[in-house]
């Protein structure tokens, strides 16, 4: 029972818990009914956009309403734009949609919803589902879904201030994807990793770019990111919160998906529909930051129809794998002075099959290779393998930080992070404090609490943990990237005891454990022939 409630708390510490999202998401799935989870969460991920939305309309509408003798217009759409608000016309507003809840119609109500605030903001065209009137969606289900969404309180100024129904939405996407196993994968990237691999890369200002953005949970972490540290927590004061957002997704309906996560929040990016390796949306970005986690090694990439790419720098990737398809396409995305940080599967370290090694010794001899990490497996809801975080810098020469040429950092956290349920595990706050920590000290950074990195106020090598490896160092081992051959066996603990007393200690157990044993040996022998069964 104590175990149980340590997860729990654990999950509300590090997930998207603010108290009530399990309890919710409980009464969510009891109303799926037989539905499959892949269908309903655009049937419930809708609704809540439309709740957050409709909220947010309705307080705006209110003290337009108060202002009505200063000359306020509550119904004109003007008032609420001006204040990135989106204007809810009538149909669509909650109030309505719950009147109506208990109606037969209701699909058919909320569809006539979703279509004109389509219609009045251009921003959501062609995001929104409007198939709630589908005869196989149970339309008392669907009553007692939007009732059951309407006592999510998110009206007052401390609710919006932690972004309540954002967090809702997270949490329900991570409960989706669990839900939905290998294929939620591709929506949905845990918490934990995405914020290890924000607070490694530190997006601060300029560019940020995901070129498989899934529901846009690495745009949504740079944004708490720089939330979390605009009071000077950890950066000197150094912030200001811009930064530019660009991503592509091309999964349709998770491209929507992705879309309304930004939305909930009022981030504006610029997320496109398309291929990425075949329509690439931002063909002349340059980003200050690239954060991935795409999909791994899918073999339907339709590399044959690429040989000849600009993209290949550092050699052709292999038709029947995209890993290093991906590496090469973020590569030329960065900017001169930016920094990539992603997810891959644990072969891109090693493997020499199809080209891969001779493009991976290409790309560490060009001296991009910054940073690798280790993970534990069963972090991710796609896989129970462990993966590998990359981090790249097109420049080491003490840009911001150090000079670090000829150097890369490996970290293997492999035995880090906490199980959360039977099958997932989640790096905790203070475990992400940790890594990035002592990837921070090692680049030169000055602001590290050493509270989280073992009190060291300068990098230094941990067996087992960590290992600041040069370019010779990589040479002799191949060209292989897997932290745990630079980083070494981790420090036994020394109990004092002298060896010699300790062998004369274990020998003596041992003597004594051989001579039990004979004695029950005989004892069996002994049972055998009263049975009737001696030799």
């Amino acid at each position: 029972m104590a175990q149980a409630k340590t997860n729990k708390q654990r999950r509300q510490n590090n997930g998207a818990n603010v108290g009530y999202e399990a309890e919710l998401w409980q009464m969510a799935d009891a109303l799926r009914g037989s539905m499959d989870a892949a269908e309903y969460k655009h049937v419930v991920l809708g609704l809540i956009f439309l709740k957050y939305i409709s909220d947010a309309f309705e307080e705006q509408h209110a003290k337009l309403e108060a202002e009505k003798s200063q000359g306020a217009d509550s119904e004109d759409p003007d008032e609420y734009r001006a204040l990135n608000i989106f204007w809810v016309p009538p149909e669509a507003r909650w109030w309505h949609l719950k009147a109506q809840a208990k109606q037969p119609t209701i699909g058919e109500i909320v569809d006539v919803a979703m279509t004109g605030i389509e219609r009045d903001n251009a921003s959501l065209k062609g995001v929104l589902p409007k198939d709630y009137a589908r005869p196989a969606l149970d339309k008392q289900r669907l009553g007692q879904l939007i009732d059951l969404i309407s006592n999510i309180k998110v009206g007052d100024a401390e609710a919006r201030s932690k972004d309540v129904l954002g967090r809702i939405y997270e949490y329900f996407l991570s409960q989706f994807a669990s839900a939905e196993g290998k294929k939620g994968g591709e929506f949905y990237t845990p918490r934990s990793v995405v914020k290890l691999l924000v607070e490694m890369i530190e997006p601060y200002n300029g560019r940020v770019y995901d070129p498989c953005c899934g529901s846009s949970g690495m745009f949504v972490q740079s944004i708490e990111f720089i939330h979390a540290h605009k009071s000077g927590n950890g950066n000197g004061g150094k912030l200001k919160s811009d930064i530019s957002i660009y991503g592509q997704e091309s999964n349709y309906t998770t491209w929507r998906l992705a879309k309304m996560n930004l939305a909930l929040r009022g981030i504006d990016g610029q997320i496109a529909h398309g291929d990425t390796f075949h329509n690439d949306r931002h063909p002349d970005l340059k980003a200050d930051f690239i954060l991935a986690n795409p999909p791994f090694n899918i073999s339907d990439w339709g590399g044959d129809r690429l040989r000849d790419d600009k993209r290949w720098q550092f050699g052709k990737p292999p038709v029947g794998n995209a890993n290093f398809a991906w590496v090469q396409h973020i590569i030329h995305h960065l900017a001169p002075t930016g920094i990539a940080g992603f997810v891959l599967a644990n072969g891109s370290m090693s493997s020499n099959q199809s080209g891969e090694g001779e493009i991976r010794k290409n790309i560490i001899e060009a001296d991009l290779v910054d940073c690798m990490i280790a993970l534990p497996g069963q972090l991710f809801y796609s896989t129970q393998i462990p993966a590998v975080l990359w981090f790249l810098a097109r420049d080491k020469k003490n840009h911001r930080f150090r000079d670090r040429r000829g150097e890369t950092l490996f970290i293997d956290a492999r035995k880090l992070g906490q199980l959360v349920d039977r099958t997932h595990r989640e790096l905790t706050d203070e475990e992400v404090r940790r890594i990035a920590g002592m990837y921070h000290l090692w680049r030169g950074e000055k602001t590290v609490g050493p509270e989280h990195v073992e009190g060291r106020t300068e990098y230094t090598d941990i067996p087992g943990f960590c290992k600041s490896a040069t370019l010779a160092d990589i040479r002799k081992h191949g060209h292989i990237l897997t932290p745990g051959r630079y980083v070494g066996a981790e420090a036994q603990e020394d109990d004092g005891e002298p060896f010699e007393e300790k062998m004369m200690k274990l020998s003596a157990q041992l003597r004594q454990q051989i001579d039990e044993g004979k004695t029950l040996d005989d004892a069996i022998v002994a049972n055998l022939k009263e049975l009737g069964y001696g030799g």
